[in-house]
């Protein structure tokens, strides 16, 4: 199969440093470029729109609350129009960026508590999609598996690329385990190959307690902001080569 490695990157914001953009950016095939709600500024989002370029990775927008201090990771409530005019915002900014130096986003992930409210709400969720689509309606939604941002991206007229977390254990019903549960995140490279790996060969998400949750999927998740994700992220396009899976950008997955 044709699969997309896919990182958060682009996070960093003034003196403070999160993750390594350059040494990723030579390895994922896509990169979810932070917007500067969560985190990112200028001349961070900047330089990761240029190394994507020079990789050839695809780039997309990747909006979150306005919560730098939580870096987006915790939910807000937010009225119909503030989720809106705040998506719009924050994905037309990296749009413009990018289409100034020349390398064009394709698609759009929500980060954080955004995402995974989205995935569990459908009325946020249809917020969201709406507003990717009133911004650029050729743009793919990049969304969980299984979850109901990726029913709202397809409602919504978008293309869907569904996506899996190489680094984080799942639930019964096809949500991320909480962070604040003790093995939610995997952090050696050793147990994100093997979590990938059975859910490839299993069709579907393979949850903490072992069950498979049958779906297709073009995107793998390594988190950008992990200490081990270099590493991790090279062990795993190894491993999809070794394993006989081609890693392409996110648009070629979604074409097959």
């Amino acid at each position: 199969m044709k699969i997309n490695l896919n990182a958060d990157l682009g996070e960093s914001y003034g003196p403070y440093v999160i993750g390594n953009d350059e040494e990723l950016l030579g390895v994922v095939g896509a990169a979810n470029i932070a917007c500067g709600f969560h985190g990112g500024d200028p001349m961070v989002i900047g330089r990761a729109i240029a190394r994507a370029k020079e990789t050839g990775a695809s780039i997309g927008a990747h909006p979150g609350h306005a919560d730098l201090q939580g870096f987006g990771r915790r939910a807000m409530t937010l009225s119909a129009d503030e989720l809106r005019m705040s998506v719009i915002y924050q994905v037309s900014a990296v749009a413009g960026m990018a289409s100034a130096l020349g390398h064009p986003i394709t698609h759009v992930k929500p980060h954080g508590a955004m995402n995974n409210q989205a995935c569990a709400d459908r009325a946020m969720a249809d917020i969201i999609a709406q507003a990717v689509a009133e911004t650029d309606p050729d743009l793919i939604l990049l969304a969980p598996a299984l979850s109901k941002l990726a029913v709202a991206g397809e409602a919504a007229g978008l293309k869907v690329a569904l996506e899996i977390f190489a680094d984080r254990t799942y639930e019964a019903d096809a949500s991320l385990t909480s962070r604040s549960r003790p093995g939610s995140v995997l952090h050696g490279q050793a147990e994100a190959l093997a979590h990938v790996r059975r859910m490839i060969e299993a069709g579907g998400i393979v949850t903490r307690d072992g069950a498979v949750l049958p779906t297709p999927f073009h995107s793998i998740c390594v988190h950008g902001d992990g200490a081990a994700a270099l590493d991790t992220a090279r062990a795993l396009r190894a491993a999809l080569a070794d394993w006989g899976h081609a890693p392409v950008t996110l648009p070629e997955a979604v074409a097959g």
